[in-house]
């Protein structure tokens, strides 16, 4: 099984075959609007608009798992964004990406890197505090939190997962190397 064979809900109910992605450099986002780590929106829109021609996509899923920090519905989170952050990349329909009901790509992106790439002694105390609090965190592989990024190559190979702490600026080499 690889990336491509996924199918993915859109926001407006639609589907996203990933299969019309292939030769694109993918990074991957569980996010929400009402986390700490909400304002990596800009850094993330940010990136889109320096790479997006040149082959990256951004695959926004809204996840309310943890700490309820995604309220609202598809829409709602989609205008929250736009407004505040004018994102313009793609965003998903709202997924649980733990536990019995989350979303199969899920299950193989954290099948294919099981743990997280922390930058930094304090993020690394961060992110061993967040496992702690929370409550869909079971096993080493889980995502631990809101943000959990992982970045994809143009054949379709998960190369990198980044933590929650870990900011998208500092992932922009990375993406050019991929690129």
């Amino acid at each position: 099984m690889n990336i491509y064979e996924f199918v993915v809900k859109a926001r407006k109910g639609e589907k996203l075959d990933l299969s019309t992605l292939k030769g694109k450099v993918l990074l991957i986002v569980n996010t929400a609007t009402g986390c700490g780590f909400t304002p990596q929106y800009k850094g993330l829109e940010e990136l889109y608009k320096a790479y997006h021609e040149q082959g990256l996509e951004i695959l926004d899923f809204p996840c309310n798992q943890f700490g309820h920090q995604a309220p609202g519905e598809d829409d709602e989170i989609h205008e929250f964004c736009t407004a505040k952050y004018q994102t313009s990349f793609d965003q998903l329909a709202k997924i649980e990406v733990n536990g019995e009901n989350e979303e199969p790509l899920f299950t193989f992106l954290k099948s294919k890197i099981s743990d997280d790439l922390i930058k930094g002694a304090k993020n690394k105390l961060v992110m061993n505090g967040v496992k702690k609090i929370s409550k869909t965190y079971q096993k080493k592989e889980d995502i631990k939190w809101n943000f959990t990024k992982f970045l994809v190559d143009k054949e379709g190979n998960v190369v990198k997962r980044y933590s929650p702490t870990y900011k998208p600026e500092d992932m922009e080499q990375d993406i050019k190397e991929l690129l």
